[in-house]
């Protein structure tokens, strides 16, 4: 049985998100179809994840090029995702105008475009970095595609959960590229993304949350209470802290990043559980905002830590 909305059904503009406007140009909408602010957040977590594998900065044309690599290959597995969504994406407010929506593109087009973009990234990658890094970044794709896009995101409340590895996948590759291997400390880093993608998806989901009910998609604000989802919400923010912490053991972090870490850990736990006092639109989307610059300034801290030791 679903719960209680968390929030009115008005929609309001002061919080519109990406994808609510059309694209002007057909460049635009080809650049829309791969959800760039999606793949600002993604590639801000491989460049730090590459100075501390390197143990300080790495070869700048190697950054360059796993970037490239990175960019290409997320933005195919967005655009794959939009060509799977079209159907969804219709019936919701903030996507309604996404190109496959509005015509701009046509189905076939995007999906061409989208396994295109895949390939030379697997190609650039293989070429710059090595064969590890451009597997992991197609394996994350193929993870993305199958796992969440066409079966849970539709199907499970643990959609987001389970889908939130496919976005972790970016400081696998960043690693693989640097050492052509990985290790403990990849893994933590993998886990600090994987634990935060359901409390920062899930405060978007609950400012959106009549669009995701008319798309009958379960996500956990549609499915259960308020109460409950702030509560969810909140654990998997502890547990962000707490695997954050586990990268200071394993490279003898220091104080910039021991301090950045504990500090943003408590304030992002403290105002996620903050919002089971009034679970807003507006407090929603506090959340939100905050557990991106969260998570920006947490792999700051991580390149800043190793650059002036």
């Amino acid at each position: 049985m679903l719960g209680k909305p968390l929030v009115p059904s008005r929609l309001t503009s002061a919080f519109s998100h990406v994808g609510s406007r059309p694209a002007r140009t057909l460049v635009g909408a080809y650049v829309a179809l791969t959800k760039p602010r999606i793949i600002e957040l993604l590639l801000i977590t491989t460049v730090p994840t590459m100075v501390l594998a390197n143990g300080g900065w790495p070869e700048t044309w190697l950054v360059v090029w796993t970037v490239v690599g990175g960019t290409l290959a997320a933005g195919g597995a967005n655009a794959i995702n939009m060509y799977i969504d079209r159907d969804i994406d219709q019936v919701m407010e903030r996507t309604r105008n996404r190109p496959l929506v509005t015509g701009r593109i046509s189905p076939r087009h995007a999906l061409v475009f989208a396994i295109t973009l895949e390939v030379v990234a697997f190609a650039v990658l293989a070429w710059s970095a090595n064969v590890l890094a451009g597997t992991l970044a197609i394996a994350a794709t193929l993870f993305y595609v199958f796992i969440y896009s066409l079966w849970l995101k539709r199907t499970s409340r643990q959609n987001i959960v389970v889908g939130g590895a496919a976005g972790a996948a970016p400081v696998l590759v960043g690693w693989a590229a640097v050492t052509n291997g990985l290790s403990w400390s990849a893994v933590v880093l993998f886990l600090v993304i994987f634990l935060w993608t359901p409390p920062h998806f899930w405060a978007l989901a609950i400012r959106h949350v009549d669009d995701y009910r008319a798309a009958a998609v379960p996500m956990l604000p549609v499915v259960e209470t308020p109460a409950r989802t702030v509560r969810t919400m909140g654990w998997y923010s502890i547990g962000v802290a707490l695997a954050s912490l586990g990268l200071i053991p394993l490279n003898d972090m220091g104080v910039v990043y021991i301090t950045s870490a504990a500090v943003l850990g408590v304030a992002f736990a403290a105002l996620t559980f903050g919002l089971g006092h009034a679970p807003t639109a507006k407090a929603a989307m506090r959340v939100f905002t905050f557990s991106i610059s969260y998570i920006t300034l947490l792999f700051l801290a991580v390149m800043l830590d190793v650059l002036v030791r």
